[in-house]
């Protein structure tokens, strides 16, 4: 009998905390989502007949039968209330989520099409690649997410231009209350992230996602969100310069790297790796020409390879960059250092081994890039 109290006592404490994670999704999506009122309570009870589905299935519990009308009762309830709560909300929002269509362009994006402002002046960026693009753009997010491993840190080469705008969160969490605190006129995210919020995100304001591969498509991603922000005259003049310093590092480097590897391999909560050629950073070395070792002169779906410390040497060259994500990171590289594999590989032994900023080196924005190549000119140009 004790057991069976147990037991019980457990399944309701999991219930109690299910029920109360799904509430608060509820009555957040009640607050947000904008619909007509005949058809609000209609749509009410489908949320939380889906929600109940979530909550009910993977568990049975005893004593089901008088469980179960109380919970649905208590829900109905808490509805109810919320939808009279969202009358005060509609007529706070009907402004910013309406668009003139005269006022707007239709662009297709990873889940749909958007019609999208011609001319947005609050825009709120999720995704490290949306923010770095559009400021690249010369747009100013109101708010942006960052990506977990960032934490309160921004990367270098943004200087002070991300001074000012909102932290809503990490790509992975956005904090949809503060999103509609601020009255964006145009939301951009990712598929892989913002397509389960699109409902939501959609009626705070219009909002277009992007494809999510990691850095790899950032030519595509820099496109579009010239694209969506309708700033192609822009976007065809930084191309015009990236590609300008490109030849200018060419020149520069002259055929003193011609038969010579170059390395870029990183330290990433707890693993290592390499990036390979169709990386963010592998793109840049290859528009410059430089040639990569036989393990990273490859392309993979996200543009990198893992490897145990035993295959260290898939991260030799005759230079090595080399990159760590966290302090954890950074303490295993320098223990790695000390070990024998690590003074084994060639780029140590002819003291080539240059340390970078990881947040710039996977950047993924032509301003990321510039950082790059600043780097490829201290490392290989300007050094002996």
């Amino acid at each position: 009998m004790d057991d069976v109290q147990v037991y019980v006592g457990e399944v309701f404490f999991v219930m109690e905390k299910r029920f109360s994670r799904a509430i608060q999704l509820f009555l957040f999506d009640v607050k947000a989502v904008l619909l007509p009122a005949s058809a609000k309570f209609a749509w009410v009870a489908h949320f939380v007949l889906s929600r109940l589905q979530v909550l009910w299935q993977p568990r049975k519990i005893l004593n089901k039968g008088k469980f179960l009308p109380i919970f649905l009762t208590t829900v109905t309830v808490i509805a109810i209330a919320a939808c009279a709560d969202t009358l005060q909300l509609e007529q706070r929002q009907s402004n910013s989520t309406t668009i003139d269509i005269a006022d707007c362009r239709t662009i297709k994006h990873a889940i749909g099409y958007t019609c999208v402002p011609n001319n947005p002046q609050r825009v709120v960026t999720l995704s490290p690649l949306a923010l770095g693009n559009a400021l690249v753009l010369g747009i100013k997010p109101i708010g942006s997410n960052n990506l977990v491993y960032w934490g309160e840190r921004l990367p270098t080469y943004l200087g002070n231009k991300t001074e000012g705008i909102e932290t809503l969160g990490t790509e992975e969490q956005s904090n949809l209350e503060k999103i509609l605190s601020l009255k964006p006129d145009l939301i951009v995210g990712n598929n892989l992230y913002h397509e389960a919020i699109y409902p939501l995100l959609s009626n705070i304001a219009p909002t277009a996602l992007h494809h999510f591969q990691g850095n790899i498509i950032w030519r595509d991603v820099f496109n579009f969100m010239a694209e969506v922000l309708g700033k192609q005259d822009i976007a065809q003049r930084t191309w015009n310069r990236y590609y300008q310093r490109i030849e200018e590092l060419k020149l520069a480097l002259g055929d003193r790297y011609q038969d010579k590897t170059i390395s870029v391999s990183w330290f990433y909560f707890g693993r290592i790796g390499s990036n390979v050629k169709n990386s963010f950073d592998g793109s840049i070395l290859n528009d410059v020409g430089l040639k990569r070792p036989a393990s990273q002169d490859v392309t993979t779906d996200y543009g990198y390879i893992d490897f145990s410390e035993e295959e260290l040497e898939k991260s030799d060259g005759d230079v090595m960059f080399v990159m760590s994500f966290t302090d954890n990171d950074e303490q295993a590289l320098k223990q790695l250092q000390q070990r024998p594999l690590w003074n084994q590989l060639k780029a140590v032994q002819q003291n080539q081994v240059y340390f970078v900023d990881q947040l710039t080196w996977t950047g993924g924005n032509l301003l990321a890039a510039d950082a790059v190549i600043d780097d490829l000119y201290k490392y290989l140009v300007n050094t002996p």
